[in-house]
């Protein structure tokens, strides 16, 4: 048998990919339409125009793992009609001015973006059922401060339980205080209040499940038609009735068009700090951080010797307000890896 011969019909050619060459070009989207992204559902966002057209996106590929959220200004291109079943693709997504965001946990790495473009947070708390944490609340104020947002406490149920003692201190910190209640003379006086406060800001609401979010975007958003739960009477929680952030238009019958916008988030039971530096918690506690500087240098703030333990106990008596307020920012330092019940 003689041996085979080869010819250039044996070589085997790969056909090109494609015939249009690559470019590191990007376009420029110069007819790209802002908008305000008010909701984000499993990969299609909601945008609202500038003129007011709703209109349903995604996220272009080109702008890579950037995550969007609501309170987000993009450049939307492609048909952006907002008609049924229409689609744009967000092309741009505008620098954020400040964003809220936390880590599941304090051992957590990952941080993750609730919403961004906040002028003023709003810390839900009740009186009663579940009680305030204080906890918690001091974690959204140093997110708060260390975002340059403005924080307002809103204490609802007041007609069913008093309002805790420690709330006072953050009266002197320069926090603003409202109370609202659920079945009372004063109800519609504090909606009313609530209301003057939203207007002409972009807020957002945040709070443990069960103090009453959703009702009030209910109550001064008459069709947000928000789900609202009830409160576990064994563990004193509530339960998750909000699945996502969405933001709703607060109107006014004296003026056309959005005066405002209320966000509403999940209720959160865990709120972690680990990606703010240490120094920022400290600053973000101004009646502490002043003590605290007077400490040694590389003092951790906690073991003997440290200006908090004698700025809690004056003439070597503790103050149970002070040591409270110290203790709370021991905490946020410590980064404990527990569910905020405190």
């Amino acid at each position: 048998m003689s041996k085979r011969e080869y010819d250039e019909t044996d070589a085997r050619v790969r056909p090109a990919r494609s015939t249009r060459r690559r470019t590191k070009d990007r376009p420029a989207h110069d007819d790209a339409i802002f908008s305000l992204v008010t909701a984000v559902d499993r990969g299609r966002t909601t945008c609202i125009t500038d003129d007011g057209v709703i209109v349903t996106a995604m996220k272009a590929r080109e702008l890579g793992p950037k995550s969007v959220v609501v309170g987000d200004r993009v450049g939307l291109v492609g048909d952006v009609s907002g008609k049924t079943d229409s689609l744009a693709r967000i092309v741009t997504i505008t620098e954020r001015r400040n964003s809220l965001s936390r880590t599941v946990d304090d051992d957590a790495k990952v941080e993750r973006t609730i919403v961004a473009n906040i002028d003023q947070l709003v810390i839900v708390v009740a009186a009663t059922n579940p009680p305030p944490r204080r906890g918690l609340i001091d974690r959204f104020l140093v997110s708060a401060f260390n975002e340059g947002i403005a924080p307002v406490i809103l204490v609802t149920k007041t007609d069913l339980g008093q309002i805790p003692e420690f709330m006072e201190e953050y009266k002197t910190l320069g926090v603003k205080i409202l109370t609202t209640a659920i079945k009372s003379e004063s109800k519609e006086a504090d909606l009313q209040r609530l209301h003057e406060m939203l207007t002409g800001k972009i807020s957002v609401l945040v709070g443990h499940s069960g103090v009453g979010k959703s009702t009030l975007i209910n109550a001064i958003v008459p069709d947000a038609e928000r789900a609202t739960g009830v409160i576990n009477d064994i563990s004193g929680r509530g339960r998750h009735t909000s699945s996502s952030a969405v933001a709703l238009p607060l109107f006014s019958s004296a003026h056309i068009g959005a005066i405002g916008w209320v966000i509403d988030t999940p209720g959160i039971r865990a709120f972690g700090l680990s990606h703010i530096d240490p120094n920022r918690i400290v600053a973000a506690f101004e009646d502490l951080s002043p003590i605290a500087a007077t400490c040694m240098t590389n003092c951790a703030h906690h073991g003997a010797g440290c200006q908090l333990d004698i700025w809690a106990a004056p003439n070597g008596v503790i103050d149970p307000m002070r040591a409270a307020r110290v203790a709370s920012l021991r905490s946020l330092l410590d980064a404990p890896k527990v569910e905020l019940d405190q």
